[in-house]
């Protein structure tokens, strides 16, 4: 049997999901960057307002695949339809069903705009460039490293819940599961690195993921702001995810299956 939740807990709206387009910010001019200037004024405009916010990167893109910074082209497998993955040591990207390999090309085929970018930002790096921006806030990094010790996930989630925490910045294990009233922003730092996982279910983690983690704000009594920072603004799986829409996803999704043979295919 099919089984819907109509509505959310509380009867509290879905938040609001604004997807920004980070090839504008390289039009800019603006240095390779984990935040765009929309996302830093949302979070300063947030934190103004005592509100907290929640900061999701998933740690597996960590330079996992190949894009074009200016148009945003990925380097994909041809057979299989999947993002190839960079191997730094042979200095060749693999697609990892089929094995094919090839080198990084010195110029992007689509725009032929010079060099490729090996799109690859890490919690750490991300915490050093909040922390330098907003000195002022107090900011907890969630993630395999930190998240150690022994309740080290509860001591974490409870100085949050206290607001002894402004700035929550983390990897899946703060996707789900997790009731901050307080929790007015959510910004994804870069849905391609979901996207481009190279799995033909990319797509449907994209989608799970994204609505996942939206979930986390607009709890309370005020209203949630999601924000998606991405080179890929057009892809299906964000645009459902941002307008809440699970059947049309599941319509597109299965089309794409279909036509490649993939599961449940």
């Amino acid at each position: 049997d099919y089984v819907t939740l109509k509505r959310r807990i509380g009867d509290n709206p879905l938040p609001r999901v604004q997807i920004v387009d980070m090839r504008h910010e390289m039009k800019r001019g603006k240095k390779q960057s984990c935040m765009s200037r929309y996302l830093e004024l949302s979070m300063k405009k947030c934190l103004a307002q005592k509100g907290q916010i929640i900061l999701f990167l998933n740690r597996r893109g960590f330079s996992s695949f190949v894009n074009c910074r200016r148009c945003g082209f990925v380097l994909m497998c041809k057979k299989c339809d999947i993002s190839l993955t960079y191997h730094k040591k042979r200095d060749v990207v693999i697609c990892h069903y089929c094995y094919h390999e090839a080198p990084v090309p010195t110029e992007c085929p689509e725009c032929k705009s010079p060099g490729m970018n090996f799109l690859a930002f890490g919690t750490e790096k991300v915490e050093e460039e909040i922390k330098a921006r907003f000195p002022s806030y107090r900011l907890l990094r969630m993630d395999s490293d930190t998240m150690r010790g022994r309740n080290a996930h509860e001591k974490a989630l409870s100085a949050f819940k206290r607001g002894d925490i402004d700035i929550l910045l983390g990897t899946q294990m703060i996707a789900k599961g997790l009731d901050f009233p307080n929790v007015t922003l959510v910004g994804v730092l870069s849905a391609d690195t979901i996207i481009h996982l190279p799995d033909f279910r990319a797509s449907e983690r994209t989608f799970q993921l994204l609505s996942q983690v939206a979930g986390r704000t607009g709890r309370g009594s005020q209203e949630g702001l999601v924000i998606i920072q991405t080179y890929n603004p057009k892809h299906y799986s964000i645009i459902f995810a941002a307008s809440h829409d699970y059947v049309g996803f599941a319509k597109k999704e299965l089309e794409y299956r279909k036509q490649l043979y993939y599961p449940p295919y």
